[in-house]
């Protein structure tokens, strides 16, 4: 539940009174710290919530009278930043181009998309503060998650995890992200089949918003439902997942700029599911990926990191 100030807090939610409430006579109903119950509501942030105290007693409070309970607990904890944090992009270890260059479909137009994965400082992810799942810039476009967040997206074949780190276009391989990329691999398995299926769905779904809303598909959307297909077929056929997509680059273009009718393009798509279902039936990948690899090299990565904070010449065994 957010903090936000002009989110409306629904009944039922515990808070902390910030100020002291009194009545006319100036007896005190509650000091500053009190806890209480939302039992009322407003329709908007310029109105006030009824709140009841522990004793049956009801005050009316505006929202930046209150602070969530959970939110006041948290403290510095909940949302501060340790101590001498580090700037965390320091630490990025694997640092790669995905989207739409990475397939080959980009435009003049299109973005640099950077994904990857960091390592942070081994003080810093003991700490209460904790490290982020992930990094996140909007401005540059660039997304790196954690080590140990990004092994376990692989282990479940999230079809974005797994392109980034199959991607040709490589900007950074630090020393402890080689093995990573080396034995990658090990993160394929028959568990594609579900989890991509689950994406198509996903994708499936907003195409039917499309039609319900505007009568017609975004045609981007039914470009990257067909293009996810293919990879999933390729993954559980050949081993390895095709990010770029030379051989279907211009049906697929086409499809993009709307110019393939919707009922060619579904009935490629059919096809491509009916080829999937084959791929998983007759695929030579294990039923679940390597767990023991990926967490014996999670354990050494972040070692490295301990070894690295005493020896800043250590390099990763």
């Amino acid at each position: 539940m957010s903090s936000g100030p002009n989110l409306i807090l629904p009944v039922g939610t515990q808070v902390v009174v910030r100020r002291e409430v009194a009545t006319g006579a100036g007896r005190v109903i509650c000091p500053p710290g009190a806890v209480g119950q939302i039992v009322s509501a407003p329709v908007d942030g310029m109105h006030a919530y009824r709140v009841r105290l522990p004793d049956g007693g009801e005050v009316s409070l505006k929202r930046q009278e209150l602070t969530i309970r959970k939110h006041h607990q948290a403290g510095d904890i909940g949302g501060g930043q340790a101590p001498g944090a580090h700037d965390l992009y320091q630490h990025v270890i694997y640092r790669r181009v995905v989207g739409s260059r990475a397939y080959g479909l980009d435009g003049e137009a299109s973005d640099v998309d950077r994904r990857g994965v960091y390592l942070p400082p081994a003080h810093l992810h003991w700490s209460l503060y904790g490290v982020p799942e992930q990094l996140e810039n909007q401005a540059e476009e660039e997304v790196y998650w954690e080590l140990g967040k990004f092994i376990v997206l692989a282990l479940k074949a999230n079809p974005n995890i797994l392109e980034c780190l199959y991607t040709p276009l490589v900007d950074e391989v630090a020393p402890a992200a080689r093995e990573l990329i080396g034995e990658r691999h090990r993160f394929l398995s028959r568990m594609v089949y579900q989890t991509y299926n689950g994406y198509v769905l996903s994708q499936f779904k907003k195409l039917e918003t499309d039609f319900r809303t505007t009568g017609a598909p975004k045609w981007k959307h039914a470009m990257h439902l067909v293009r996810l297909l293919i990879s999933g077929i390729t993954v559980l056929r050949e081993g390895h997942v095709p990010v770029r997509v030379e051989r279907y680059r211009e049906r697929l273009l086409s499809i993009r700029r709307g110019e393939v009718p919707w009922d060619e393009v579904n009935e490629w798509r059919l096809a491509l599911h009916r080829d999937f279902d084959a791929a998983y039936a007759s695929s030579r990948l294990p039923e679940r990926p390597d767990y023991a690899w990926a967490n014996d090299y999670l354990v050494r990565a972040r070692k490295s990191a301990v070894l690295k904070e005493v020896n800043p010449c250590a390099t990763p065994g």
